[in-house]
């Protein structure tokens, strides 16, 4: 098993408190709740676990801005970015008690939450860039996945991009050899606890929220990431070394629960349905941008030494791997897989 850090309970417990005690208790704490004229017909609370600047954080923004012109302020949208309501590991479960309406989780925790076939998305080298991602998730296959949410009571949205990840450190690693006991932060998922092992760390499954604390107090030493991500949480200023490993892909899906969304009339989940689709839209356009400036940002910091791999660099990485695509091609499914890898081929040859 890997190492798994929880959160602190005392801190789950004030979230559960803070919920209770209504939105005047919110303000109290210092969660900034939006002012409002008049009493909204509907309120919506969009939890999610990263910063408000984050491609994800701004395609909640964009969303909460459109429903306000859209409804004439009658349907209200509350964004709670960096885990305020909720963090990594109780998420899910608010959202199924009915404590919050709107999630954007990655892509990794529904295979915990019992949908094994979401962690396609985790296996390593899987995917070369956005277009082969979005030929899954905008096609067929991505359409069948958020109809398999319902299977675990939640209503699938749609997807959005995160953005590939690279490996943070205080070495390089450039190397299978670099990695051999490191202990390196992961996700709850399967696939990153073995992808991780392969290459001979050790694997601590631990909230995206309490990562920089982790890592400040050399609890673990390293982590994945995409480059926005780890910019706003400041992970410069506790790691030495980035090495642009693009080892896998980190994206979300906006999930909410079937008996709120069911309550709902027709026109207002067609409203919030549209709503969303064009701030998803915003948001994958937003999370390329950013990438490449968040490049631009990392090259530029005095004190991190940032490492492009060689070709035969990655393509160590990627024989060492391969063994983790081919160990969870049962779990996530052998059909699935292959109508993943037919889209990325056909994404290919439409570019040739």
């Amino acid at each position: 098993m890997p190492h798994r850090v929880r959160p602190d309970r005392t801190r789950a417990l004030r979230r559960r408190l803070l919920l209770a005690s209504g939105l005047a208790g919110l303000a109290a704490m210092g969660v900034a709740v939006p002012a409002q004229a008049a009493r909204p017909e509907l309120l919506l609370r969009f939890s999610h676990v990263v910063a408000a600047g984050t491609p994800k954080g701004q395609m909640a923004l964009h969303f909460q801005r459109l429903v306000a012109q859209r409804s004439a302020g009658r349907i209200r949208v509350e964004v709670y970015p960096d885990s305020q309501l909720y963090g990594d590991e109780d998420e899910l479960e608010a959202l199924k008690l009915g404590a919050v309406e709107l999630l954007a989780p990655s892509l990794s925790k529904f295979g915990q939450a019992g949908l094994p076939e979401f962690e396609v998305f985790d296996l390593p080298f899987l995917f070369d860039d956005l277009a082969q991602v979005r030929r899954v998730t905008q096609g067929p296959v991505g359409r069948r996945l958020l109809e398999r949410l319902a299977h675990q009571q939640m209503v699938g949205l749609g997807f959005m991009d995160g953005s590939f990840k690279q490996m943070s450190a205080n070495r390089p690693l450039r190397a299978p050899a670099d990695f051999k006991g490191l202990r390196l932060r992961v996700q709850a998922s399967r696939v990153l606890v073995a992808q991780m092992r392969a290459l001979g760390a050790e694997p601590v499954v631990l909230p995206f929220g309490e990562t920089r604390r982790a890592l400040a107090r050399r609890v673990v030493d390293g982590a994945e990431n995409p480059l926005a991500n780890f910019l706003t949480q400041g992970l410069q200023a506790v790691q030495t070394d980035l090495t642009l490993t693009r080892h896998g892909y980190l994206g979300y899906a906006v999930v909410s629960h079937p008996r709120f969304w069911d309550s709902l009339s027709a026109a207002d989940r067609a409203l919030l349905r549209q709503a969303l689709a064009e701030s998803l839209a915003f948001g994958n356009r937003l999370s390329a941008e950013l990438d490449r400036q968040a490049l631009a940002q990392v090259l530029d910091l005095p004190r991190l030494r940032v490492h492009a791999l060689s070709l035969p660099e990655r393509a160590a990485l990627q024989r060492t791997a391969q063994a983790v695509q081919q160990n969870f091609e049962q779990r996530v499914g052998h059909g699935l897989l292959a109508e993943v890898r037919g889209a990325i081929a056909s994404t290919t040859a439409a570019e040739d």
